[in-house]
């Protein structure tokens, strides 16, 4: 059977212009936060465009074997198991230590009070517990991936 994201990439495909570019892959699915919930509203910040950033510990992607994102991939935001909300494309990354971080990647990342002190707030938990999941101490000097990114679609999923 075919999954909601898949389904969610061809319907995406089949809405491009004659002519136009066609990307061959996305490349992965992305729900932020820590929990469904959290999922669920930052997506909708997400497609509505008051979220066009967000941040990763590289340390995870080493511990995981994962390549970090790359300006021009596509991402499909999911605010659910199986549950595409929109497809979004990195414009930039830059690794910046979690200390050194500038406000505007606060207000950026559409979440909380989009304060810096709201932002480091959150990004400490995510990166206590990440460090916690890959056997690593927790450090204010800690690299994160900095990425900017832009809605490219958003209608809903068409039901089959």
């Amino acid at each position: 059977m075919t999954s909601n994201v898949d389904r969610y990439w061809e319907q995406f495909l089949a809405s491009l212009k004659a002519g136009a570019k066609r990307p061959s892959a996305y490349a992965d699915t992305a729900a932020f936060g820590f929990t469904w919930d959290d999922a669920r509203e930052i997506a909708s910040l997400v497609r509505i465009g008051t979220k066009t950033a967000t941040g990763g510990l590289v340390w995870s992607n080493e511990a995981d074997g994962t390549p970090g994102s790359r300006p021009g991939d596509l991402w499909i935001v999911i605010a659910g198991p199986d549950e595409p909300v929109c497809l979004i494309e990195t414009t930039e990354v830059r690794v910046i230590p979690y200390d050194e971080v500038p406000e505007e990647y606060a207000r950026e990342g559409g979440e909380g009070e989009r304060t810096l002190s709201d932002w480091r707030r959150m990004y400490w938990e995510m990166i206590v517990s990440e460090c916690k999941r890959i056997g690593r101490e927790p450090d204010r000097k800690a690299p994160l991936a900095m990425e900017r990114f832009r809605v490219v679609y958003s209608e809903p999923l068409r039901s089959t």
